[in-house]
């Protein structure tokens, strides 16, 4: 008799849910800010229990799509663009309204066509850590499954 042994491997894909923030505080650190003026590249996203879920980052996509996206940040208007580069994921682009507030906090809108900043009701609330003049991280804390987990951005200067 011959035995057979089936092995099953299988992610879970998961939806960051991510509650309605409370509006973030809009007094500007303007010192954190200028040093995030320029172009930037996300060079790892990570966080616990990677190998088993996939998460969608910023309502967009895979979150794994954002490793290697090119993002400008422009601090005198708070402005910018990112764009997703990632081969086996759906291109995307978009401008950007973004600030650093007085708590740490990174805020940031990805803007519709014709639609301003002012007007959008969905926004992101990141932490901002590690931050030297070559590299910074953006924490996003998430619900996976019933628990807080954190999803770190790497970013990395491009020039």
């Amino acid at each position: 008799m011959k035995k057979i042994i089936v092995l099953f491997t299988f992610f879970i894909v998961v939806t960051s849910c991510k509650t309605p923030a409370p509006a973030a505080a809009t007094n500007v650190d303007r010192k954190s800010q200028v040093a995030i003026k320029g172009n930037w590249t996300i060079t790892s996203v990570s966080y616990a229990g990677s190998d088993m879920f996939k998460i969608t980052s910023f309502d967009l996509a895979d979150s794994k799509c954002f490793e290697g996206s090119t993002w400008k940040f422009i601090s005198n208007n708070d402005s910018g663009n990112m764009v997703l580069t990632q081969a086996n994921c759906t291109g995307f682009s978009s401008p950007i309204k973004w600030y650093v507030n007085k708590d740490g906090q990174f805020v940031l809108k990805f803007l519709a066509d014709g639609i301003k900043a002012k007007k959008m009701q969905q926004g992101y609330i990141l932490k901002v850590a590690d931050q030297t003049a070559e590299s910074f991280k953006l924490i996003d804390n998430v619900n996976i499954g019933g628990k807080m987990t954190n999803i770190v951005y790497q970013f990395n200067k491009s020039n």
